[in-house]
């Protein structure tokens, strides 16, 4: 049973006092704040001293990297500092600007040799090659203002083609003494290039190469091979998925023959082709493609042609591939032993471009709406090197086409087809199913 209204038990539990416990001396915030700005600028002061003793043993990706979050972190706590109530005794961090004398290509070129691979990880060619063509476009580089040693400025521009370094980053690189100063030897050396080297654009002056090329991959008459590729463009200029153009010509070994830059995405393939200077040196001019026709062992005659992407029309001098339709129920075999040569034959364009791209990292990138206008002379100055480079036989950049995003963008053309396109086409298709026939 439980009892109710009983006496309470006299047994009284001994009462525990409660001792307070000491709270945690707060640090005022002034000082928390200063101790913190204090160890983020130390660590920054340190990055920055190790950065300036070991820059030559750094790949220029990693320097440039750290340079980077460097130049955000001393900036970030500049600020930081500005908006405190109070000012704290303490120092900024170091800019990347005083990096105190001699400069970084100076260290260089001192502790270099021939043959040392920083030459390759930094610009991009050997130092022999670098030599070479220092030589031929030194008389170009002697106007610059203020006065710069043509090493120097050639340096520059290869580095920024190379690793898309900001004229901020040249300036410390190579001595320049501003920004503005760095631009303008990049568009010198690029305009030196274009002038001194345009020549290598060979496919009116060695024409008879380019033809002997192509006839050790079964393509007798062939000059050439034309294609495009695009380069992706932000801001609402072009569209939201914009683009810019480049219609180029290449030979069998990947060199390119003609380059036509900057069209936008929104023009057709076959208009492009209409207004490039390729176009009427072939059809207006007759200055190109003008050769000796080639006689088939079945008595047709082929005269000089082109390769073409399927979105070119078919032409006398532009051969595209067939195309598949719902009334010829497929390809019969001379017009798939033709697709499978021209197939190859076409890859040689993506992989100039993406040896293009591998090499010249500033190409690769994105483009802004505000440097669409110096996009041509940009990339017409990335393949003259590339041919340059051919000619040193300098080592070609890896490529897998597959990463390519650009591959089969285009629609293939369905205008009118060209009675002596498609005879030319028909004949030469049969012929390589001959030779397919004979291996």
């Amino acid at each position: 049973m439980v009892a109710t209204g009983g006496s309470r038990n006299s047994t009284a539990k001994p009462t525990t006092k409660k001792r307070r416990s000491k709270k945690p001396q707060q640090i005022p915030l002034h000082q928390t704040l200063t101790d913190l700005l204090s160890l983020v600028a130390s660590a920054t002061s340190s990055a920055h001293s190790f950065l300036s003793h070991h820059d030559l043993r750094l790949l220029p990706s990693q320097t440039l990297l750290l340079e980077s979050h460097l130049s955000s972190t001393s900036t970030s706590l500049s600020s930081l500092l500005s908006l405190l109530p109070h000012p704290l005794p303490l120092s900024p961090p170091p800019s990347l600007s005083s990096t105190p004398p001699p400069c970084w290509f100076h260290r260089f070129l001192l502790s270099s040799s021939d043959y040392d691979t920083r030459w390759v990880e930094s610009f991009r060619m050997s130092k022999p090659s670098f030599s070479l063509l220092l030589r031929l476009l030194t008389p170009s580089l002697s106007s610059l203002s203020p006065p710069t040693p043509p090493d120097y400025a050639l340096a520059a521009a290869l580095f920024r083609l190379s690793h898309a370094a900001s004229y901020k980053s040249l300036a410390r690189r190579f001595d320049f003494d501003s920004s503005a100063t760095a631009c303008r030897a990049f568009y010198t050396v690029c305009k030196a290039i274009i002038d001194k080297l345009g020549h290598l654009f060979e496919f009116k002056s060695d024409i008879k190469r380019i033809v002997v090329g192509f006839g050790w991959i079964s393509l007798p008459n062939c000059c050439g091979v034309l294609g495009f590729d695009q380069f992706q463009v932000d801001g609402e200029l072009l569209g939201e998925d914009g683009s810019l153009m480049v219609q180029a010509l290449v030979d069998s070994e990947g060199r390119f023959l003609d380059v036509s830059a900057g069209w936008p995405s929104t023009m057709s393939p076959e208009t492009m082709l209409r207004q490039s200077g390729l176009f009427s040196g072939v059809e207006e001019s007759r200055e190109l493609l003008d050769g000796p026709c080639f006689e088939l062992s079945d008595g047709s005659s082929i005269p000089q042609y082109i390769l073409g992407d399927s979105c070119f029309p078919l032409l006398p001098w532009l051969l595209t591939p067939f195309v598949k339709s719902d009334c010829n129920n497929g390809l019969n075999s001379s017009e798939r032993a033709f697709n499978s040569v021209h197939r190859e034959a076409i890859e040689l364009v993506g992989m100039a471009f993406g040896r293009v791209r591998a090499r010249w990292k500033l190409v690769s990138n994105r483009w802004k709406e505000e440097c669409i206008e110096s996009f041509p002379f940009i990339i017409v100055t990335c393949c003259l090197l590339h041919n340059f480079l051919i000619k040193c036989s300098e080592a070609l950049p890896d490529v897998n086409l597959g990463d390519s995003e650009d591959q089969d963008v285009l629609n293939a053309f369905e205008g009118e087809v060209d009675e002596d396109g498609v005879r030319i086409r028909d004949a030469l298709a049969l012929h390589l199913y001959r030779v397919s026939q004979r291996r």
